[in-house]
């Protein structure tokens, strides 16, 4: 079975293109105009990955990629140029890449497939890696968090950040080595993405966010993963 596209955006030659472009790479695609046509599409469609415009009518595009995330659904937003709020609110609600309009349909494709590798690489069968630490627990298998012993919500992107640093402890990563191996492409010097992610996480697994045990800042280079702080 094809992997399954759904493009989103109220403009018609905009999906037209897309579809083109898509289905020239083998996808199977289909189009929705607004957000609550966007919302009935992923529940009838199932796609692998939605294509999302944040400047939607209806349900609100930021809304709809909230729904995407909940649903653990790979998302690319297409926003203007001018609309950074709204790229970097989709960015931290866990949205796994953004296309600035006008874009080449040749890079989304990219894009896409970029994405698509990622989510496969993480859904390898056989896998049970559970990583276990002083104040919370990954269970990559499942990809659930446990902190302090409850579950704890933790959108795909944010999970992808946290596996990865703590299954290299005490390595030291860039902003750019971190956005190639979760985000899988660079965000062309976008870092803050990075820094957004690590902040939400702090909240999430950190005694005191303020002063982190676990995800340490190497100044002027990166992050660094401290399994055992108090040892």
């Amino acid at each position: 079975m094809s992997t399954r596209i759904l493009v989103v955006d109220d403009e018609r030659h905009i999906r037209e293109l897309c579809r083109l472009y898509l289905e020239q790479e083998g996808f199977t695609v289909t189009e929705a105009g607004s957000g609550d046509e966007a919302l009935d599409a992923v529940r009838r469609a199932r796609p692998d990955l939605v294509i999302l415009d944040l400047m939607l009518p209806g349900t609100p595009g930021l809304e709809v990629a909230r729904a995407l995330v909940e649903r653990d659904v790979p998302t690319i937003l297409l926003t203007a140029r001018t609309d950074e709020v709204d790229r970097v609110l989709g960015l931290e609600l866990g949205a796994d890449d953004y296309v600035t309009k006008p874009f080449s349909p040749r890079e989304l494709v990219a894009r896409v497939k970029a994405v698509l590798r990622r989510v496969r690489r993480t859904e390898r069968p056989g896998r049970r890696e559970r990583l276990e630490f002083p104040d919370f627990v990954l269970d990559l298998a499942a990809r659930t968090l446990t902190v302090r012993g409850k579950p704890v919500d933790c959108p795909p992107k944010e999970f992808d950040l946290l596996a990865t640093l703590a299954q290299n402890p005490n390595r030291v990563f860039t902003r750019q080595q971190l956005l190639e191996r979760v985000w899988d492409y660079s965000f062309y010097g976008d870092y803050r993405t990075v820094d957004v992610h690590v902040q939400r996480l702090r909240k999430k697994i950190e005694p005191e966010p303020d002063n982190p045990r676990y995800i340490r800042t190497v100044w002027g280079i990166g992050y660094r993963f401290e399994p055992d702080p108090d040892a």
